[in-house]
Formats: C-alpha cells, structure tokens, sequence
C-alpha cells in the first residue's frame, strides 16, 4: 500500500480539481469530513463515492467527528446537539446497565447513518477527564469526572462501533482534561506530577483497544518540558506506547491549531518524527495540503500493518 502518512481534508461539498488532482498524485492515507463538506444526505454520499472511487480503494478511510453534543457535523442530515458524552456518563452513574444499553442503542444509530454515507472511522470517543477548574473545551465532552467510569465507558463505546464495522479514535491521548486554554488558540501547559496524572487522566486510556488514538497538544512540563505530545517523542514512547499501552495507529491532533508553535510543514515534520504514524490536517486549505504532502513521507511497516488490520475489519 503506498499511502501519504496524512489525513487531509477538503474546502468544500464536492471536489475542486486540484482536489482530484491531489488524490491521485499525492494518495493521502485517508480524509476527514466536516460540516463545511456536507449538505445533504445525497450530495454526501456522492462524496464519499467519488473520494473511493478515485483511489480505487472500497475501503478507503473515510473520518468525521460525529461526537454528538457541542461536536456534530452532520447537522444538515441528523440532530445529534442533545447527545454529549456527560449524557450517556449520568444514566451510567445511576444505573450501569440501562447506561450502556440507551448508550449501545445511539451507537447502533449513529453507525447505520455512517455506514450509509460512507464513513467509516468516528473520532470518537473522548476520553479527557472532566475537571472542575479546567477549560470548557472538554466539559460535557467528557463521560466523567470519574475515570474508571470514563474508561470503562470508552471501552463500551469501541465495542459498541467495532459490531457496527466501524473504527473509533480515542482522544486526546494522553489526556486533555487538565487544560486551562484552548489547544485550538493557545498551548496548554499541565505541571501536575506524573503520579498524579496516572492515577487519573492517563488511567481514562489505559488498555482501550481502539485501532486509532489522537494525540493532545499538550506541554505536560513534569514530563517533557521542551515538546507538546504531539512533538513529544519521550511522551509517545514512554507514556503513550509503554505506560497507556496504545497499539495501534496514532494521529496528531490537527496540525493547523495554535497550540502548536511552527509553521504547517514544520508542525508535520516533527510530528512524524516524535512518533506520530499519521498526520492530521483540518482547515481544507489546498496550498497547505500541499506543502503538508511535499513534507509527509509514505506509511511505513508498521502503519502499513494496522491499516491492514483495519481493511480486514471492514470486510
């Protein structure tokens, strides 16, 4: 499989030619949806169609962030603004069982409408611990204030997707939750012990078999003090890889938010290079996709494995 280490997204609701000329040449690993690619249930089904059919590939990846609540993209097909993850986390607390089976019943939904439309990874769940004194940008996103609820959940929710064929992504690995700023316009920094964070923000990750994970920009300063996760190779392999025990692909978080300091190409490169197996990129800006691309190298072995891996899942 050659394949760009990227997920790209698109400007608009159909394919512009540099769009199409992009896809064939460059073969990005996959694209990501959002609500600026979608109008309606027909013109979105067309998309995803003509997105395979240009890489000749069935099963290529196709993502949205279908989280409900505050993050729905696919408003213009489906209302999803009531269904936030602190909804599903509160039936929980009250009673477990009747929590996962109205909790299995929306998957169940949410999957028949991804499948139809040709989507098949939802970078969901989110696993950030919900906190008091954090920034709102996680809030009711989160399950809980709990993290063995937030992790017990997030297990639920990838068993849930994976009987409906298809994939999740975790996030933000290893853990937003503490964030005071919003990683979107400035970099958050976390100065809480490494004890302290396995205990609880870390512990929502621990052992959840999701084929993907996003990563935090985040600068954890008692850990490494120099590189956000994204950039961080010390965070990726030591508490990541060994700590959480991820093991399948890991994406950055979008590449084009504030949080990170350089400029796209740069943010790409030492993303890669901290362990990243996947680059994600957001604002459909074909110049930046661009230089994104000309700056990705090709999967390597061990993505090229998973992806496999994932393409069986599929069948």
């Amino acid at each position: 499989m050659i394949r760009k280490a990227a997920i790209i997204s698109i400007s608009g609701i159909s394919l512009t030619p540099q769009e199409i000329k992009m896809f064939k040449k460059e073969k990005p690993w996959g694209v990501i949806l959002f609500q600026r690619n979608i109008k309606s249930e027909k013109q979105l089904k067309k998309l995803t169609s003509l997105i395979k059919n240009i890489m000749k590939d069935k099963k290529y990846p196709i993502l949205i962030d279908e989280e409900g609540g505050r993050v729905t993209r696919l408003i213009n097909i489906l209302d999803n603004t009531m269904f936030n993850q602190k909804y599903f986390g509160d039936i929980y607390k009250i009673n477990k069982k009747i929590g996962l089976t109205i909790y299995k019943s929306y998957i169940n939904s949410i999957s028949m409408h991804l499948r139809n439309l040709g989507i098949n990874i939802n970078t969901s769940p989110v696993l950030d611990l919900h906190q008091k004194k954090a920034h709102g940008i996680i809030g009711n996103r989160s399950y809980s204030k709990n993290p063995i609820i937030v992790n017990e959940f997030g297990k639920a929710c990838i068993k849930f997707y994976k009987n409906n064929k298809i994939a999740t992504v975790i996030k933000h690995i290893p853990g937003h939750g503490k964030a005071n700023v919003d990683s979107h316009f400035k970099l958050p920094v976390i100065k809480e012990e490494l004890k302290l964070l396995q205990k609880n923000d870390f512990k929502c990750f621990k052992n959840t078999k999701s084929f993907f994970a996003m990563t935090a920009h985040i600068l954890y300063k008692k850990i490494d003090d120099r590189d956000n996760v994204t950039h961080s190779k010390i965070i990726i392999k030591e508490i990541i890889r060994k700590k959480i025990g991820f093991k399948g692909i890991l994406i950055s978080d979008d590449i084009s938010m504030k949080a990170l300091n350089y400029n796209i190409a740069k943010n790409s490169k030492l993303a890669h290079e901290a362990g990243c197996n996947l680059i994600l990129y957001c604002a459909g800006k074909m110049h930046e996709v661009k230089k994104i691309l000309k700056e990705t190298p090709y999967i390597d072995a061990f993505t090229k494995k998973k992806t496999s891996e994932f393409y069986k899942f599929l069948s």
